[in-house]
């Protein structure tokens, strides 16, 4: 889910960038009256992400333009398929077609990349998560498009929960003044995560009440010992240096969340075309 209305503004500023004064080809080459009708095409496997943005660029460049989706974000669709329709004034189609292009794969390419994370621990009671490490800007639908892919969102920005950092907990003094400080003024349905690296931090930031326990950058046998240990009694997230290749042992281990940036940071972006209808 992501904000239309901040969505909107961004389009502004995407087609800025992109025009600047005026598109010369379309003006040089188009007649004006022209009109025209394009698919977008998957041109490789996708999970769809953005196809709602996309579209809007056309319309809020050309609100005479004429949109018909025809997939859903979230949706695996395969080489070849028709992910939208769209006819208008070819001038307007020709200038916003880099716009829509761009955004939506780079959404659909976080999604891709997501589900394959997703789908690699599905067979495990953990559920994938994804970070802040979004681009500047893009936040709200980067984390649309990790949905999109099977993930849930943790923190959408550091008002959304609390989480005690390594630097928190040295400036506190340590994980239970840490806890003890947030307690006392955190609002009654925010939960508090503590991050913990050695299995006596886990100890002690269960002894002090966290709701989440982050399982940083700890070895496959620790994650176990820790599940054992805690038994329930806080949420387990393991957390750094996740990979695809090392995701599944890892969710095995029994904690109930994973979360990696990676697809976030990585994913490449799929190949989508506007092109003539066959």
């Amino acid at each position: 889910m992501y904000d239309r209305f901040s969505a909107l503004r961004m389009i502004d500023l995407w087609l800025a960038e992109d025009i600047g004064f005026f598109d010369l080809t379309a003006q040089l080459m188009i007649d004006p009256k022209a009109r025209a009708t394009f698919h977008m095409n998957a041109r490789e496997p996708i999970t769809v992400a953005g196809i709602e943005v996309a579209a809007a660029v056309f319309t809020r460049y050309e609100p005479s333009c004429q949109i018909e989706l025809k997939v859903e974000d979230g949706q695996a669709v395969d080489k070849g398929a028709v992910l939208m329709i769209v006819s208008g004034p070819a001038q307007a189609l020709l200038t916003a077609e880099r716009v829509a292009l761009n955004i939506v794969q780079r959404l659909s390419g976080i999604a891709t990349e997501t589900a394959k994370y997703a789908s690699a621990i599905a067979h495990t009671k953990a559920r994938l998560l994804d970070t802040r490490k979004t681009t500047p800007g893009l936040r709200m639908l980067e984390k649309h498009a990790s949905a999109c892919g099977g993930a849930l969102n943790h923190r959408l920005g550091l008002d959304n929960g609390v989480m005690l950092k390594d630097n928190h907990i040295a400036v506190c003094g340590s994980i239970s003044e840490a806890v003890r400080r947030a307690k006392l003024k955190v609002p009654a349905l925010t939960k508090i995560e503590v991050e913990c690296d050695r299995l006596e931090q886990v100890r002690e930031a269960l002894a002090a009440g966290a709701d989440v326990i982050m399982l940083d950058n700890m070895a496959i046998p620790a994650m176990r010992e820790a599940v054992l240990f805690v038994a329930g009694r806080a949420a387990l997230e393991a957390s750094g240096g996740i990979r695809l290749d090392t995701i599944a042992a890892i969710a095995e281990t029994g904690v109930d969340y994973v979360s990696t940036s990676r697809p976030l940071q990585s994913a490449p972006a799929v190949d989508i075309g506007l092109d003539e209808p066959r």
